[in-house]
């Protein structure tokens, strides 16, 4: 193949996979402000906001299918080799990831709508609030790093995850017990359940997009790896730091 037409292959491929990281970034921003809208309507008592976040979902879907596409195309047509192929492959992972923490987004918007409804008692909503910051967190900060490739910064937000497991395991511990206390609050108190359980999934989901990101720019796999085997190769990066 003659060197002008491989430097103008590899231009036109560079250019497409710019076009996929711009609309992956968009698509998170617009699952952020997804989540964003579902938790504010909750905990403000805002319908306008949950209407907003439910019908953001198919602008998600559509970031879905449109992404779907671009991917399998890049690597039927293009063909890309180490660390392209690693940037096409993570950025496919990260896709259906946001997508499913759009879901997990509309889902809290359509719980929200009923315990709203009640307006009876804000039992949970301390529970809600925090851990629902915690994960908002999460996801501004993976998005940033992936859009610096910002290895340090994604292993911060995948030893997060341990603390949001945690919050949530005494959440329902508490709730738990509040229902068999206050057997009338059950529907109420399994609506706030499914909230946190929502939001629960979408940390799960950031650290997921925080994995690829090390994948896609060491080629290294931490998904089993251990929180002292992510803290050791944090101390690694710092140190590496000037």
């Amino acid at each position: 193949m003659p060197e002008e037409l491989k430097l103008h292959i590899s231009k036109r491929f560079n250019r497409d996979l710019a076009t996929l990281v711009s609309q992956l970034l968009q698509m998170g921003g617009t699952v952020e402000l997804q989540l964003k809208s579902a938790l504010d309507g909750l905990l403000n008592g805002e319908v306008g906001l949950v209407q907003q976040a439910k019908e953001l979902e198919e602008k998600v879907d559509q970031f879905d299918l449109i992404l779907g596409e671009a991917c399998a195309q890049m690597l039927v047509l293009r063909q890309p080799a180490a660390s392209d192929l690693r940037m096409t492959l993570a950025i496919n992972k990260c896709v259906s990831d946001l997508e499913r923490m759009g879901d997990e987004a509309h889902k809290i918007a359509r719980v929200a709508l009923p315990l709203m409804e009640d307006g009876q008692s804000l039992t949970g909503f301390v529970e809600v609030r925090h851990i629902g910051q915690h994960v908002m967190q999460m996801l501004h900060d993976v998005l940033h790093a992936f859009s610096r490739q910002d290895i340090s910064l994604a292993l911060h937000v995948k030893s997060r995850d341990e603390q949001v497991d945690i919050e949530y395991r005494s959440a329902m511990r508490t709730l738990m017990t509040f229902m068999m206390e206050e057997p009338q609050t059950i529907s109420r108190i399994m609506n706030v359940i499914w909230v946190l359980r929502s939001l629960e999934r979408i940390g799960d989901h950031a650290c997921n997009i925080a994995e690829q990101i090390v994948y896609m720019v060491q080629g290294r796999d931490i998904r089993h790896a251990s929180k002292e085997e992510v803290a050791k190769l944090l101390n690694q990066l710092n140190l590496s730091e000037p």
